[in-house]
């Protein structure tokens, strides 16, 4: 398939311009990988900085009249305690059906600007973003409304050098630990920056306007320590780190009990038990739920992709959902639901490749350790 008729990001043509490979995701022409290919690309963000075009996501605020009735807001369609967010702090949290299913998982910030107060920054998933504003947008009460930010691009710096690049363009980003954020300018050039990623190392995500974004980018890849990085390494970091791809590791035949999320539903959600889909998923949490989302290490070379089969003694009992090898890590690595008495770490299992059985164990998420800056 071409890229004819697909969206373009800000950052398309100086992501072409960089010797970046296109390919189709999500409606948009993205770059899959740069000439140094995956493994270099995979090692270098571990090692030092990649930068990501990211702007195909969804980016949108929504807007009230004041902090609590914004998140109060949102909390009626996530389990996320946002009435409880600080000024500067991001939270990671799942849209969900009124059934309890996952439509998508997202990131909310509550800027620490004074001019946004009563606003919540949302970033969905590129492929459901459609859905995600619709969905939002008809559920929100009188006097709070979604206002899509099309025209912002977002560029993720990733990797344990990310600060070191970071810090002389912005001295706020030295001050900022995991999951908080600042709107700030990087080289003059005015953002909204949250340390967090989808890599499991140390990073940045960047929003700026589309028309600032080439610039940015360009000021970034100043660094040695830079490099622009496809969706291949993408796929491979999030994977080694135990990080979900929505559509893949959960949808909305799944709940947060299922995709072992149920870390995104603070304690203060469990007791007010009034989020969608509240009721299944609280009876699953204490009485336990069907299959389980785990991480699955194959035992031997061959790398198992998503929809393969799991079988234990000749009968199945689950699927692989992602899946490829760990350059990293040193080996394939999967993840995937298996029946719940099954999901504990060591559990021996089948993958059935080709017809063929070949042996591969249950594996404690995450792959490689997260290497999140958290002070």
């Amino acid at each position: 398939m071409g890229n004819e008729g697909l969206k373009r990001t800000p950052l398309a043509s100086l992501m072409e311009e960089l010797g970046g490979k296109m390919v189709p995701f999500a409606g948009y022409a993205m770059p899959v990988q740069f000439v140094d290919g995956v493994l270099k690309e995979h090692k270098w963000t571990r090692e030092n900085c990649g930068l990501f075009d990211v702007s195909h996501m969804g980016q949108a605020f929504v807007v009230g009249p004041d902090h609590e009735t914004t998140a109060r807001a949102l909390e009626a369609l996530m389990p996320g305690n946002f009435v409880g967010l600080k000024p500067g702090q991001q939270r990671y949290s799942l849209l969900l059906t009124d059934e309890g299913g996952i439509m998508d998982d997202l990131m909310v910030t509550r800027s620490i600007h004074p001019h946004f107060e009563g606003w919540l920054m949302i970033v969905v998933n590129a492929a459901f973003k459609t859905e995600d504003f619709a969905q939002i947008a008809a559920r929100l009460p009188d006097g709070v409304r979604l206002q899509p930010e099309p025209n912002r691009a977002l560029i993720a710096l990733q990797g344990p050098k990310a600060a070191q690049v970071l810090e002389p363009l912005c001295a706020d980003s030295c001050d900022m630990v995991f999951m908080q954020s600042a709107a700030t300018a990087i080289g003059g050039i005015d953002c909204h920056i949250s340390r967090s990623g989808y890599t499991g190392e140390d990073g940045f995500e960047i929003s700026v306007k589309a028309e600032m974004a080439e610039d940015l980018a360009r000021l970034l890849l100043k660094s040695k320590l830079v490099k622009p990085i496809g969706l291949g390494a993408r796929d491979s970091l999030r994977l080694e780190a135990g990080l979900c791809l929505s559509g893949y590791d959960f949808d909305e035949s799944r709940t947060p009990v299922d995709a072992s999320l149920t870390w995104a539903i603070p304690k203060v959600r469990h007791e007010q038990a009034d989020f969608p889909g509240a009721a299944r998923i609280l009876r699953e949490l204490s009485e336990g739920t069907v299959q389980k989302r785990v991480g699955i290490k194959p035992l031997g070379r061959a790398p198992a992709r998503d929809g393969t089969h799991i079988h234990l003694d000749g009968v199945y009992v689950g699927e692989i959902t992602s899946g490829g090898f760990g350059p990293s890590f040193g080996g394939p690595i999967a993840m995937g639901y298996v029946r719940a008495d099954l999901a504990t770490p060591g559990t021996a299992l089948d993958l059935i490749v080709r017809g063929k059985a070949h042996p591969a164990e249950v594996f404690k998420l995450p792959f490689v350790p997260q290497n999140y800056y958290r002070g």
